[in-house]
């Protein structure tokens, strides 16, 4: 897990997100409730598809392009689990919750750099990807 959480407001504006991104030097940003819950989880890839390549304004709430529900982890969830729960999710990243808020993220590098076995990286990995990716070339 990594413990450093880049969080926003749910209203920042998906400029403010990029900047962020840019600044913290990550591909993702966790949406946090005042309270600190998950919100909702944005990443560069989302700003790419569906702000930038649908014409949206700079100034939409991240909210509005935010993937929800989020996704979540326990602090002291077996690495194998988390693995399982990114395929039936097809995500790579868990945010880790403890007492209600966000304490960390966990990613499939994460995971691959702590012993995860390679075949289940490898489902992981395809259950994220389009099926273009995976189909034969050449012939």
């Amino acid at each position: 897990m990594t413990d450093a959480v880049v969080a926003a407001s749910p209203d920042a504006s998906v400029r403010d997100i990029a900047v962020l991104m840019r600044e913290r030097q990550v591909g993702s940003v966790v949406l946090v409730s005042e309270t600190g819950a998950p919100a909702g989880f944005i990443t560069d890839r989302d700003l790419a598809l569906s702000v930038v390549a649908e014409g949206r304004s700079s100034s939409d709430r991240a909210a509005e392009h935010a993937s929800t529900p989020v996704i979540t982890a326990e602090p002291d969830m077996e690495i194998e689990e988390a693995a399982h729960r990114m395929v039936r999710h097809g995500v790579r990243r868990l945010v880790v919750v403890s007492g209600g808020a966000a304490a960390g993220i966990v990613t499939l590098d994460d995971l691959a750099s702590r012993g995860l076995e390679p075949e289940l990286a490898s489902r992981v990995t395809r259950a994220v990807l389009p099926a273009y990716f995976f189909h034969a070339r050449g012939g």
